[in-house]
């Protein structure tokens, strides 16, 4: 197995680079999952892409065994700061695992799937793909995320997408202020609210967001502002009893 991995070393990191350098967001990474579909391919796997009606999703499958192992590779960039959570090491890696695990596969009892999961940067990709029947039959599934330190074990966060919308009057701001409602007002008052809420909240809780439309034109009152949150906590418990307590804020 060791040689396995030594030998193909060089292409996995090469894999890597190609990644990292050709970044693709959510359910766009069309030269990513091909690039690992093939190295898999060359390797022996019988590759299925477009799995789950996801086209840059795929499964790769090594061995008939009775113990099914899946090990999944995420490929998809952040906007603006591109692979600055390194799937392109996740994915390298899992093909890297998957490849060196093929061979040892009908001695070992077990079947090999590499899963390409795309969208984890908040697309889902991995709960289409649970929902639609791609994990049926999976005995264990891992994957690796690259730290700046060793763990065996990565702290996970219940996490809640939200989209907040606010509807005002527009209004001409110079000369008939008074008869606007300024909804970029609500987002500065939610914002405000989470803030404070912030010093009555569990260490572990984490609310983030972004404003993502506050106005067309400084001199109009603006009518319509929109933002991105992320809530999250420890557990979905934690989280269930969060969610409430932000939406109070964004309501005010």
């Amino acid at each position: 197995m060791r040689s396995t991995v030594d030998d193909g070393a060089r292409s996995l990191i090469d894999l890597s680079h190609r990644i990292h350098a050709n970044p693709e967001l959510c359910f766009e990474e069309e030269k990513s999952s091909a690039w690992v579909a093939e190295i898999l391919e060359g390797g022996g796997f019988a590759v299925d892409m477009g799995v789950c009606d996801l086209p840059t999703a795929f499964v790769a499958t090594a061995g008939s065994g009775p113990l099914t192992i899946a090990i999944c590779a995420e490929y998809d960039a952040l906007p603006g700061i591109g692979h600055a959570c390194g799937h392109n090491v996740i994915a390298a890696a899992a093909a890297g695992a998957g490849l060196a695990l093929a061979p040892l596969a009908d001695d070992l009892g077990v079947t090999v799937k590499v899963m390409g999961t795309p969208a984890e940067e908040g697309g889902g990709g991995k709960i289409y793909m649970l929902e639609r029947g791609a994990f049926d039959g999976v005995d264990a599934a891992m994957m690796v995320h690259p730290a700046p330190n060793e763990m065996d074990r990565f702290p996970c966060l219940a996490v809640s997408h939200v989209d907040v919308h606010y509807t005002g009057k527009e209004a001409h701001a110079s000369a008939f202020p008074e008869l606007g409602i300024n909804a970029a007002d609500a987002i500065t008052v939610a914002q405000t609210a989470i803030g404070l809420l912030r010093q009555h909240i569990r260490s572990t809780d984490r609310i983030h967001g972004i404003v993502t439309h506050g106005g067309d034109a400084p001199n109009v009152v603006p009518a319509h502002t929109t933002g991105k949150w992320y809530i999250r906590s420890r557990t979905l418990k934690e989280l269930e009893d969060l969610e409430p307590r932000v939406y109070k804020c964004f309501e005010a």
